[in-house]
C-alpha cells in the first residue's frame, strides 16, 4: 500500500520538532536521536563535532523536507520526536513524587563551568563535567532545577604541540547560532539585558539558555556594544586572564546570576554553590534583604538558611583568595550598595576576622554563609574537615560541619554508542523473553523504559549470569571497543602530523596493537596527578611493551593549564618518549583532549590508570566512566576509588594509606604500581583458556559492572543531594 505524501502542515510540524530537538541537549544522551541527525549528513556529523544544530544548518530546509518524505527516515523522526516530547511531558518522575515544591521554586545551581558535550566547549575539566552531568540527571529525575554559569565565547583553549613537543594554546570562537543555545528574551521578545556593578562601572550582560532536557541552564555574557572592551572580554575565556579577571568573572557569576533569576521571575528554594567561584551570590542575597529593611546579622542568617556549598579540592591553590585592595578595586561601586560596614563584609571571607592582612577567601565566604557543606568523596570529607577546622574553633575535627556526597557520572551521557546499542539489545532480548508482547515492544522502541532500566542495580546484577552475557560475547565487545579506540587514535595521530606523505598512512596504521593490553591515562595534567609516574620504571616498562607473548601499550591525553609549565613539561616528556624512545609505537599521546576523546578512551582501554598523590584527588570521575564499557580501574586508593574498590572489581595501587613525605610517596607508589601491573594485571589479562578467553579477567569485569556502574552515577548523587541537603532546612 502506497503511503500518502506528508502534507505541508505535517512537514512544518516535523521540521519545527527537529529544530526544537536540536536545541535541546537531550539528544546528546539519546542514541536514536543522534543516529537521526547523523543520517542527515554523516560527514557533517563527524566534522562538525557531532553537533545537531550545525547539521541542520548544513542541510537546507528543502533537503530536510525531502528526507522527511522518505518512509524510513519519517518513521525514525516520528519515533524520536515522540520519545522526546514524552520525556518533556512526563509528570510521574522521581522529582514530582519526592520534591514537588521544587517544580515551582527550583534549586539554583551556580557553577563557573558546565561541561555538556564536545559541541559546546565551555568547560575546563572535571568540575564542569560534574556540573553538566548534575544538570542532566536533575532533568532525568524531573527535579526542579536551574543552572547559572558564564558563556565563554572562546571557550577553553584548544591544544596543539609544537616541534619541541611543548603544549601551545589557541582559541576558537563559539558562535551561538551554531550551537544549542537560545537567547533569553524579555516579555516584549527582545534580548533581556541586566547589569552588575564591577569596579566603578555598570556592566551590562545578556544571557543564553541551554536546554538540558527539562532543565534550563543560563549562561551570562558581557559581549555587548555598550560595554568597554575589557568588560566585553570578561566572558571571553574559561578562567582566562589574571586574578583581576577572575574576581570580576566571579562577581558577574554570583551577583549577576541572582539578578538574572530575579529578572526571569525565578524564586529558588535553594542556592547551591558548586565550588567557591559562585560565592558572591551570598552578598547579593544579603544586599537584597538589607534593602528590604533587615539588619546585617539577620540578612546573613536568612541567606545562610537558603544556601548550600560543595567544595571540590584539597589543593590550596584551588581556593580563590583576593587581597583587600583587590576586593575594594573590583567591588568599589557594589560595596556602596551594601548597607553593612566594609569590614564586616571582609570578615566573611577570613578565617581569622581580626587579621586585617588575611586575604579574602571565596571558600571561607561560602562555608560561613551555607546551611550545609559537603566534600565529594568520603576521604575528601575527612581532608576538608581537617583543612577548615580553624573556621570552627573548639570543634573536634570529626564534628566540623562538612559532610560528603561522592560524585557520579551521567551514565547514558558517557556511554559510547557501540555500548549503548549492546546493552539495549541485551535489555530488549531479555524483555522479549520475559515480558508480555506489548511491554516488550515498548521496551524495544522507547527510550524512557530503557533509560530507567539501565540505572537499576537489578539489570547490572545480571552481568553475573553467563546465560544472559556469555564470556565470549563480553570478550568480543571488548575487542571491538579496543579496535575502535586504536583506529580513532591512528586517525587523530595522523591529523597531528604536518606535511603528511602517502607513506605516513601506512606507518600510522601500524601504531598500537589491537591484541595488546591497552592502558589509558587522560585528565588534566596537574602535577599532583603524576602523569609520568609509570615511566619511572622505564627500562622495565619497555620490556613489558616488547614482550611478544604479553605486550602492553599506552594511550595518553590531557591538557595542562596555560600557566602550568610543570604540567606542560610532563606532556613534553611523554610525547618525547612516544616519538624518540623505544616506547615509540607502544605509547601515543592524543592532542586536544575533550569529551569526545574521553569517551573513546574510557570505552576502548582495558585499564584506566589513575595515580594521583594521595589525598589530593578529591573524587575523580573519569574512572567511573570506564565500568559500563568493561574497562577496569588501576588506581591509587584516593577519591571515589577508595570507596568503590572491593578487591575483585579492579586493581589498587598500594594500601589505604600513604607516606607523609612526598618523595617517599612517589617512590613507594611507583614501586607498587609496577608490582600490581606485573603481578596482577598482566597475568590476569593474558591467562587464557583453550578457547583463548581470559575467564578470570572477565569475571573481574562482571564484578566491576555489578558493583560500580549503578552506584557511581549522578542519578544516585542528585537524589542524595535532594534528600540530604536540598529538602533539609
Amino acid at each position: 500500500m502506497t503511503r500518502k505524501p506528508l502534507t505541508g502542515a505535517e512537514l512544518n510540524e516535523l521540521v519545527a520538532g527537529l529544530h526544537k530537538l536540536a536545541h535541546n541537549l537531550w539528544w546528546t544522551w539519546d542514541q536514536e536521536a543522534q543516529d537521526l541527525f547523523q543520517e542527515l549528513s554523516p560527514r557533517a556529523w563527524q566534522n562538525l563535532y557531532h553537533n545537531a544544530v550545525a547539521v541542520l544548518r548544513e542541510v537546507s530546509d528543502y533537503e530536510l523536507r525531502v528526507h522527511l518524505q522518505e518512509a524510513g527516515f519519517h518513521r525514525h523522526a516520528r519515533s524520536v520526536l515522540h520519545d522526546f516530547e514524552a520525556y518533556l511531558a512526563d509528570q510521574s518522575t522521581w522529582g514530582h513524587k519526592n520534591a514537588p515544591d521544587f517544580l515551582k521554586n527550583p534549586v539554583a545551581y551556580f557553577s563557573a563551568e558546565f561541561g555538556f558535550h564536545e559541541t559546546l566547549p565551555i568547560s575546563a575539566g572535571g568540575l564542569g563535567i560534574l556540573a553538566g552531568d548534575h544538570a542532566k540527571s536533575a532533568s532525568d529525575l524531573g527535579l526542579g532545577f536551574v543552572g547559572i554559569s558564564l558563556f565563554y565565547r572562546e571557550g577553553y583553549f584548544q591544544q596543539a604541540v609544537d616541534a619541541n613537543n611543548w603544549q601551545t594554546e589557541y582559541y576558537n570562537v563559539v558562535h551561538p547560532e551554531n550551537v544549542p543555545l537560545e537567547p533569553v528574551l524579555n516579555s516584549e521578545g527582545e534580548r533581556l539585558i541586566c547589569s552588575v556593578e564591577i569596579n566603578m562601572e555598570n556592566v551590562s550582560f545578556q544571557a543564553w539558555r541551554v536546554n538540558v532536557g527539562r532543565v534550563p541552564v543560563y549562561l551570562l555574557d558581557t559581549n555587548l556594544p555598550e560595554n568597554d572592551q575589557h568588560f566585553r572580554d570578561l566572558t571571553a575565556r574559561v578562567y582566562g586572564g589574571d586574578s583581576t579577571t577572575r574576581i570580576m568573572q566571579e562577581i558577574l557569576l554570583g551577583v549577576g546570576g541572582v539578578r538574572l533569576l530575579r529578572a526571569l521571575g525565578v524564586q529558588p528554594s535553594v542556592f547551591h554553590m558548586n565550588e567557591g567561584h559562585a560565592a558572591f551570590l551570598t552578598l547579593e542575597l544579603i544586599r537584597e534583604k538589607m534593602a528590604a529593611g533587615k539588619k546585617f546579622a539577620e540578612a546573613a542568617a536568612e541567606t545562610k538558611a537558603h544556601c548550600i556549598f560543595t567544595t571540590h579540592t584539597p589543593v590550596e591553590a584551588g581556593h580563590d583568595r583576593f587581597s583587600e585592595a583587590m576586593m575594594d578595586y573590583a567591588m568599589h561601586s557594589y560595596r556602596t550598595l551594601l548597607s553593612a560596614p566594609w569590614k564586616d563584609i571582609m570578615t566573611l571571607g577570613r578565617v581569622n576576622p581580626q587579621d586585617a592582612n588575611e586575604p579574602f577567601c571565596m571558600t571561607v565566604l561560602a562555608l560561613k554563609l551555607s546551611r550545609a557543606a559537603n566534600a565529594v568523596s568520603e576521604l575528601h570529607g575527612q581532608v576538608s574537615r581537617q583543612m577548615w577546622q580553624s573556621l570552627f574553633p573548639g570543634t573536634p575535627v570529626d564534628k566540623v560541619p562538612i559532610g560528603h556526597i561522592t560524585n557520579g557520572i551521567h551514565l547514558l551521557g558517557w556511554m559510547k554508542g557501540t555500548v549503548r546499542q549492546f546493552w539495549r539489545e541485551k535489555l530488549t532480548s531479555g524483555a522479549t523473553a520475559e515480558m508480555p508482547q506489548e511491554t516488550a515492544m515498548w521496551s524495544i522502541r522507547a527510550g524512557i523504559d530503557w533509560s530507567a532500566t539501565i540505572h537499576e542495580s537489578e539489570f547490572w546484577q545480571r552481568m553475573t549470569d553467563p546465560e544472559f552475557l556469555p564470556d565470549e560475547e563480553l570478550w568480543a565487545l571488548r575487542y571491538r571497543l579496543r579496535r575502535e579506540l586504536i583506529e580513532f587514535a591512528r586517525r587523530r595521530l595522523l591529523q597531528q602530523v604536518h606535511g603528511v606523505s602517502p607513506g605516513d598512512y601506512i606507518r600510522f596504521d601500524r601504531l598500537l596493537n589491537p591484541d595488546a593490553l591497552t592502558i589509558g591515562f587522560a585528565r588534566r595534567f596537574a602535577t599532583y596527578k603524576r602523569a609520568p609516574l609509570i615511566f619511572q620504571q622505564f627500562d622495565n616498562i619497555i620490556k613489558l611493551c616488547k614482550d611478544k607473548h604479553r605486550p602492553i601499550q599506552f594511550v595518553f591525553a590531557g591538557k595542562a593549564h596555560p600557566r602550568d609549565d610543570d604540567g606542560k613539561r610532563f606532556i613534553q616528556q611523554i610525547i618525547h618518549l612516544s616519538k624518540h624512545s623505544d616506547l615509540a609505537g607502544y605509547l601515543v599521546f592524543i592532542e586536544n583532549y575533550d569529551i569526545h576523546v574521553a569517551r573513546q578512551m574510557v570505552s576502548g582501554c582495558d585499564i584506566w590508570l589513575n595515580n594521583p598523590r594521595r589525598p589530593l584527588e578529591a573524587s575523580g570521575t573519569s574512572g567511573m566512566k570506564a565500568g559500563c564499557h568493561g574497562c577496569l580501574n588501576l588506581s591509587i586508593l584516593d577519591g571515589w576509588w577508595r570507596e568503590g574498590y572491593n578487591g575483585e572489581n579492579g586493581f589498587a595501587i598500594g594500601p589505604d594509606s600513604h607516606p607523609d613525605n612526598i618523595a617517599e610517596q612517589d617512590r613507594v607508589d611507583s614501586a607498587n604500581l609496577y608490582k600490581t601491573l606485573t603481578e596482577q594485571v598482566i597475568p590476569s589479562f593474558y591467562n587464557r583458556d583453550i578457547n583463548g578467553i581470559p575467564r578470570a579477567w572477565l569475571q573481574r569485569l562482571r564484578v566491576a559492572m555489578t558493583t560500580l556502574v549503578p552506584q557511581f552515577t549522578t542519578d544516585r548523587m542528585v537524589k542524595e543531594y535532594t534528600k540530604k541537603y536540598y529538602l533539609t532546612k
